[in-house]
């Protein structure tokens, strides 16, 4: 692969791929194609290598520009999608335009274009909650609020294509991401930079029974490169951390890093259709030659450290429309 477009690109798992790619592959051309959303932000693509990256400001719900953006590429990583559960809940359409219609016109710009390669990044959460074990990419989804009932309908759209069509689509579900460059909207980036400036740590009550899977970003990233290199058209492959934490075991490791008291943890009301538990096996994708890294710890704490030391990154996103959107989600509860 010579040249890739990568969508979303300047959001958080998007820029540090286009980072890990541009490291891992000298020769390597990538066009970011982003429609800067509240959560795009160039900021997040400030140290790539100019000279073999180039940014388009677009959206993926704009049949013509997307696949104005993909003519001659090599693959596309479509990373672009409404991704936060609270948001859909206060209100769905922009998911639905972007996971769903934009996933559709992606599709269609590469069957028209010949597109080599289309990996779709998903989520854990289209399979829902699980009380014991784990899912495999067999478990037939059960998408529990907007978000991943989006993200849900966009693969239906994209594997009928691939059915229909022969279009060549590969799909990643990876489990919770957590590392640099993360909207403060996500409770990982939202309770360390809370907790360094000793604000209160926002936890739905029940946090003692919520269980997520952590992946390091960079593990996430190489997960995604494996499936778009050697995974095979049509099929399906789980991306996950290893790393199952209690959200109140994760509130406290936060603390812990950041040196202060449980004082600052403020239970708030549940959310609603909250799942408790996700699961997944990756023993697929492992069979491709993938594998987590990074130890949970390890990268707990070079995170925190990261928005200690990135205090200019994430001030100024904690303003203007963040403090709307926190006062709604959090002030009523």
């Amino acid at each position: 692969m010579k040249r890739i477009v990568v969508t979303g690109g300047a959001g958080f798992i998007g820029s540090n791929f286009v980072r890990y790619m541009l490291e891992a592959y000298p020769e390597l051309e990538i066009v970011t194609f982003d429609k800067l959303t509240y959560a795009g932000n160039l900021d997040n693509l400030k140290d790539v290598d100019e000279a073999r990256h180039t940014f388009i400001q677009g959206d993926i719900a704009d049949k013509a520009a997307i696949k104005a953006a993909m003519e001659g590429c090599d693959a596309i990583a479509n990373f672009a999608a409404g991704s936060h559960v609270d948001r859909s809940i206060m209100g769905a359409d922009d998911f639905i335009a972007t996971n769903v219609t934009g996933v559709y016109n992606i599709c269609e710009a590469a069957r028209e274009l010949g597109t080599p390669r289309v990996l779709l990044v998903s989520t854990d959460e289209v399979y829902g909650s699980i009380d014991e074990g784990s899912f495999t990419e067999a478990s037939p989804p059960r998408p529990g609020n907007p978000y991943s009932a989006s993200k849900a309908g966009g693969e239906l759209i994209a594997l009928a294509h691939f059915n229909t069509f022969g279009t060549p689509i590969i799909i990643t579900r990876g489990s919770n991401t957590y590392g640099p460059y993360q909207y403060p909207e996500k409770v990982l980036p939202l309770f360390v930079t809370n907790a360094l400036d000793d604000e209160p740590l926002p936890l739905y009550s029940g946090g003692e029974n919520n269980v997520r899977d952590w992946l390091y970003v960079e593990d996430h990233c190489r997960g995604i490169d494996t499936a778009l290199r050697k995974g095979r058209p049509g099929e399906i492959y789980n991306i996950a951390g290893g790393n199952e934490r209690r959200n109140m075991v994760l509130t406290r490791k936060i603390l812990e890093l950041t040196g202060k008291g449980e004082e600052l943890i403020q239970f708030v009301k549940d959310r609603p259709g909250h799942d408790r538990r996700y699961s997944i096996d990756a023993a697929k994708l492992k069979a491709l030659g993938w594998a987590p890294r990074m130890d949970w710890d390890e990268g707990m704490a070079l995170t925190v450290r990261w928005y200690r030391d990135n205090e200019w990154w994430w001030r100024k996103i904690k303003t203007g429309e963040f403090l709307e959107y926190y006062r709604k989600q959090y002030h009523e509860r």
